[in-house]
């Protein structure tokens, strides 16, 4: 029997967020000018209100569920791993496409909050979506995160127009491995794509002196649950493993500007039909979620 594909609903499915038209909610959701300008100098803007407690804590409830490798509509995920870094005493659990499994996962590509800063900080552009993830790091033997860039993981697409937003669904502190960011990094060339779980520091060995000494200016990104942080595709930023008795749970949004084409013929995500190289992407898996007002400001 199969499991319905909310990947076939390009809207809302729940009433977990409030329908506004574009123009409601970029009056009550919009950024501040400084705050898109500390974006653009540092490359991530951080403790973003994005989810009320309920929200939180229904998304914990969902979470809870499809983390199950039974689950019955697991073969929809794009990829799943009860533990990416294979070390039981470093656990990551990490998946992409739970957004086609559950109601809240869906319907939060939508989150008025979240729509309206990403398209700000994508310069105003209509906001189309990417993938989704999920990193849940356990108490006790919670593994890293090593440093990357996640257009690193991305140059099938292009042009690089792309946002990522990290909302945790647990309090997100350094002792339980909170993100963190080298501020100003963004403004890098693409660099060496490394393993995502295992070795932290992977990504330093390849990075000259200059770049190196960024890292002593490293940002930790402590935030409440329901609280998000948006970065650059090119920003380098990673997590510390979780000794605490603590778990940190987080789910992540990658976005592009609509008009963001394809780099290849090949399947861009496990699972879903190629898009030949240079066309447009659109359609079912990548759906718009938000045209900002023609007069914004």
């Amino acid at each position: 029997m199969s499991y319905p594909d909310l990947s076939l609903d390009a809207q809302p499915v729940s009433r977990m967020f409030p329908r506004l038209s574009a123009e409601e909610a970029w009056e009550r959701y919009r950024l501040a000018d400084d705050q898109v300008e500390f974006f653009r100098e540092n490359g991530y803007l951080s403790n973003i209100k994005l989810l009320e407690e309920e929200q939180v804590q229904q998304l914990r409830d969902e979470l809870a569920t499809i983390a199950d490798p039974e689950h019955p509509g697991n073969q929809l995920f794009y990829e799943f791993h009860t533990n990416e870094s294979g070390d039981p005493d470093a656990v990551l659990f990490h998946s992409l496409g739970h957004w086609r499994l559950t109601p809240g996962f869906h319907d939060v590509l939508w989150n008025p909050r979240f729509v309206v800063a990403a398209s700000q900080l994508l310069g105003n552009k209509a906001v189309r979506f990417w993938h989704d993830q999920l990193f849940c790091k356990p108490a006790h033997h919670g593994g890293v995160v090593a440093w990357h860039q996640d257009y690193s993981y991305w140059t099938r697409t292009g042009p690089i127009q792309h946002l990522t937003c990290w909302t945790g669904l647990d309090d997100a502190t350094e002792a339980n491995g909170c993100l963190q960011y080298i501020p100003g990094s963004h403004r890098w060339n693409l660099l060496n794509k490394t393993a995502l779980a295992g070795d932290m520091e992977g990504l330093y060995a390849h990075l000259d002196p200059v770049q190196q000494r960024f890292f002593d200016n490293k940002v930790a990104i402590e935030m409440k649950a329901g609280y998000g942080t948006f970065h650059h595709p090119l920003l380098v930023h990673g997590s510390y493993a979780n000794r605490s008795d603590r778990s940190r749970r987080a789910f992540v949004l990658n976005v592009f500007a609509d008009g963001t084409r394809s780099n290849v013929n090949e399947q861009l995500l496990e699972g879903v039909p190629a898009i030949a190289e240079g066309e447009k992407m659109e359609g079912q898996f990548f759906p718009l979620l938000y045209t900002p007002p023609t007069r914004v400001g």
